[in-house]
């Protein structure tokens, strides 16, 4: 009888309440809405909440390695270098070839050359604690990650080099600057200020910043605790040159005598002998305005030229520099201190500056070559001089557009090579993520010449390719290592054209 009453009791303040707006009270609590047992939590890695994580992990870097992928690789045969010899030019006299009855010609005279480049190993570390791959259990295979990011790194580090490692020709001093002090422009205190300037090689450029200096000469402990100690990329720094500012809003346009294979240069001022890393530029130039934002003292630095590394290979851009090598190699003018000179355009549809360059690698050599290499600043640059600088009637453009859209921006993907016995040979322009901006690299797949023997103009020449060690444990974690021994192989470095020192605009 009590139950029934109970459940008759239930059943009539169900229906009053369905009579009742959802806020009533007697309906909260016939339910209990008023108090939830499990409500969703507020953090993701806590409560009674799924945490919704995907397996494995992203790779979210860049592995851009163009030089790398195209050149051909090929196997060496031992030996501590690849050398090889060729005939450079015949008829190096001046030979004429009429010859009178009966009598036979003259004798024709060859130029030869003898060629050589050294092998050199490459090489990362990995390691994978024990606790890590405990850790990752389920989730992703720790080890195998550790091995593919070491030899991605390897093939970023290797084709950085293939592009301008530097080992046989180093950029010596540095000249002093030449400062103009100006009254305005600027946040200097007046003082006499001391300015010094380091050549910089693309291996210092790339691993230079304002935050984090430039690397002079570098000591490595490497994973066996043996120690290398060899070049960062950095010439032996300039003398001092001081300049007197008055006022409070001086400026100083500090400027150098540009250093043949130098991609950067970084500028150290302040007080003399405490002068501080804070500017870091493509051109020979700076302007000043306000004080160093850096910590790196000059001093730091040291006495001596870095800018070789003994254990790296001569990339393209060095090979090109290499005193004699026949290679087409120009520096831009100075210009205005901070602003250089940039390309300059035809007026026809080109560039004064690769012209000319083109026409020497013809008129010397007799080829053209097929690929330029370029920073996206000179992408940017050459794409307006050339399209702003055209003539109408020297160019056409076809329009193509669909569902009445029409996409904007223009970008010039090919250069014309107007010295060609074609008549005009194609030249395609691609942005390489480690050309620095300021500097043009062109060079050849193949030489126009019959029988020359040569089937890869460049090849990169292995004694052995691409191979991996885990080494023995002899602590709880798991070793590897990535290796290569190879060469960066350039029969014909005539055929390589560069032009550095290229201001922005």
């Amino acid at each position: 009888m009590t139950m029934h009453t109970d459940v008759q009791d239930v059943l009539d303040r169900l229906k009053t309440a369905q009579q009742q707006p959802l806020g009533d009270p007697r309906f909260k609590s016939l339910i209990g809405l008023e108090k939830s047992t499990f409500s969703q939590s507020a953090s993701a890695t806590s409560g009674l909440t799924l945490y919704d994580l995907e397996l494995g992990a992203k790779f979210l870097y860049p592995v851009l390695t163009p030089l790398r992928n195209m050149i051909p690789r090929v196997s060496g045969k031992g030996g501590i270098q690849a050398a090889w010899r060729a005939i450079t030019a015949i008829n190096t006299n001046g030979l004429r070839f009429g010859v009178s009855s009966a009598n036979r010609g003259g004798v024709l005279a060859v130029a030869t050359h003898d060629y050589t480049a050294t092998y050199k190993g490459i090489g990362v570390e990995t390691s994978v604690d024990f606790e890590a791959q405990y850790a990752g259990q389920e989730f992703d295979d720790v080890r195998a990650v550790g091995a593919k990011t070491g030899l991605e790194a390897l093939m970023l580090g290797e084709e950085a080099m293939i592009l301008g490692g530097s080992t046989s020709t180093p950029l010596g001093t540095t000249p002093a600057p030449t400062l103009t002090a100006l009254t305005t422009g600027g946040t200097l205190a007046a003082q006499t200020w001391s300015v010094i300037c380091a050549a910089l090689t693309l291996d210092g450029l790339m691993n230079g910043s304002i935050a984090g200096g430039v690397q002079g000469s570098i000591t490595r402990t490497n994973a066996d605790l043996s120690v290398d100690t060899f070049g960062g990329g950095v010439a032996k720094q300039s003398v001092n040159a001081t300049v007197v500012t008055t006022g409070t809003t001086s400026s100083i346009t500090a400027s150098i005598t540009p250093v043949s294979g130098a991609l950067g240069y970084a500028w150290f001022w302040g007080a003399a002998g405490s002068e501080v890393l804070g500017a870091i530029t493509t051109i020979n130039s700076v302007v000043i305005i306000a004080n160093a934002a850096g910590t790196q003292l000059a001093s730091s630095l040291g006495t001596n030229d870095n800018s070789t590394n003994a254990l790296a290979f001569d990339g393209l851009i060095y090979q090109a520099r290499v005193p004699g090598s026949g290679s087409y190699v120009s520096t831009m003018p100075s210009g205005s201190a901070g602003m250089g000179t940039p390309l300059t355009s035809d007026l026809a549809g080109g560039i004064v500056e690769i012209d000319v360059a083109l026409k020497s690698m013809w008129d010397n050599y007799r080829l053209s070559p097929d690929t330029m290499w370029i920073n996206s600043q000179e992408a940017l640059n050459i794409s307006r001089k050339i399209l702003s600088g055209s003539q109408t009637a020297a160019q056409r453009f076809v329009f193509e557009s669909s569902q009445d859209l029409v996409g904007g921006g223009i970008m010039v993907r090919t250069y014309l090579n107007r010295f060609s016995m074609q008549g005009g040979s194609v030249i395609d322009i691609k942005v390489h993520p480690n050309m620095p901006a300021g500097a043009i690299l062109m060079t050849t797949k193949m030489l126009p010449y019959p029988l020359a023997g040569v089937g890869n103009v460049v090849q990169i020449r292995t004694r052995q390719d691409y191979y991996q060690i885990e080494w023995p444990l002899r602590t709880r974690k798991y070793e590897y290592g990535v290796y290569a021994d190879e060469v960066l192989q350039n029969y014909f470095p005539p055929s390589l054209a560069l032009i550095t020192n290229i201001g922005n605009g």
